[in-house]
């Protein structure tokens, strides 16, 4: 086996700095195994993992980096690779690869310090590490901030369930979110995104917002969390809710629909979606009278929801079937992913209800969105501390990509 060398550069980064030094190795005909450069506020890391052509003639090439790399005022270090450890590398490359993202207002060292020390006791081995989310300006109120960190990390974990309850568990004590997934082909390709409406896209249940109205509020309002919770039938709680709204007049809905607020970040991700080719979709088991509203502001393809019946001006209180409720929804995704001739696997759906999960669950990656605790604890993943448009680093875009937030 020819020699086998690791070269390490760390300097100030500036133009041309790569060049010179592949120049250097190229016109000693040297192959290169791997290679690898990050830079971190101005700062340059540069690898290379070289193949030597000539023992004999290794230390004049060798001679001429460290020159090269002095020249440009960088340091330089060479790092002898044995037999033994390049072939271990090799067969290093067929181990499963999962993706960690950290998402938070703003990322502290004992952030990463958490997260790499679980993945450390459950075996996984940190590849790289990039920050997604762009630079935070001086000043910003840390409410309003955004922060982004992914680790691409080797391995498979002996127990995930376990794994993903300890990321919970410490995303609950640091008011974080840790999502772990595959590294797979369909990562970057899913096709199609579907949508809960109530506080989803919105940030408000319109139920209750109705029933303020019928002067039914807080007895709606209960009955709403305890369905959303998962302690009551969905479709049974509805008709319950149906029912106190009888009588409510036709015209207060407008004024609803217009004080209904976008929860934050929903106008960005659905417009960088849109730019990025995905179908969308509403499926909800409030009404479609607001759904298609909001439809026509956002640019969603589909939407699916409740009817309100409503007769000689005024709401009968009484429920229309189908009633969209957890199944149907699941149904309707698999429907809508047929209809797009893609599979599950290239979904994705976004809830907070107990009657999200069973969308939740069959969608390529299901997100609790701000959820209730029975919710996030059987989604796939969840974010509860930044907005929805925090769904973009799930699927692997950086701010600088164009996804960066906007102001609303």
């Amino acid at each position: 086996m020819k020699e086998i060398v690791l070269i390490n550069i760390t300097g100030p980064d500036r133009p041309g700095l790569t060049a010179a030094i592949t120049g250097v190795l190229a016109r000693a005909r040297v192959n290169i195994l791997d290679i690898g450069q990050a830079v971190i506020h101005d700062t340059l890391s540069f690898g290379i993992l070289v193949e030597m052509p000539d023992q004999a003639g290794m230390s004049d090439v060798l001679k001429d980096v460290l020159f090269r790399g002095y020249e440009l005022d960088q340091q330089v270090r060479f790092t002898p690779v044995s037999a033994e450890e390049y072939r271990r590398w090799v067969t290093g490359q067929g181990k499963s690869r999962h993706i960690v993202t950290l998402l938070a207002r703003r990322i502290t060292a004992e952030h990463i310090a958490r997260v790499s020390e679980i993945t450390a006791r459950f075996s996984l081995n940190i590849d790289h590490i990039d920050r997604l989310s762009g630079r935070i300006p001086e000043g910003l109120p840390a409410d309003q901030g955004k922060g982004c960190v992914e680790f691409s990390v080797r391995g498979e974990p002996a127990d995930a369930a376990a794994l993903r309850a300890e990321f919970l568990a410490i995303g609950q004590e640091l008011n974080v979110d840790i999502a772990f997934q595959q590294d797979s082909l369909f990562r970057r390709n899913r096709r199609l995104v579907v949508f809960d409406m109530d506080s989803t896209l919105i940030d408000a249940e319109v139920i209750d917002e109705l029933a303020k109205a019928a002067g039914v509020g807080e007895q709606v309002a209960e009955i709403t969390e305890r369905a959303m919770r998962g302690e009551l039938d969905f479709k049974a709680s509805f008709r319950e809710r149906m029912a106190l709204l009888k009588g409510l007049p036709e015209d207060v809905l407008q004024g609803i629909a217009e004080s209904l607020r976008l929860t934050e970040g929903a106008e960005t991700l659905i417009a960088q979606l849109r730019r990025l080719g995905y179908k969308t979709a509403i499926l909800s088991g409030g009404f479609s009278y607001f759904a298609e509203r909001l439809q026509q502001r956002l640019g969603i393809d589909y939407v699916y929801a409740n009817t309100l019946e409503i007769v000689d001006g005024k709401l009968t209180g009484r429920a229309i079937e189908p009633i969209v409720d957890g199944q149907r929804k699941a149904d309707l995704l698999r429907e809508l992913a047929a209809r797009e001739g893609i599979s599950l696997e290239q979904t994705i759906a976004v809830g907070d209800g107990a009657n999200d999960l069973p969308m939740l669950s069959i969608a390529g990656l299901g997100v609790a969105f701000r959820a209730k605790p029975l919710v996030k604890q059987s989604a796939k993943q969840a974010i509860s501390t930044l907005g929805l448009d925090g769904i973009l680093y799930l699927l692997g875009f950086r701010d600088r990509d164009g996804c960066e937030l906007e102001p609303e």
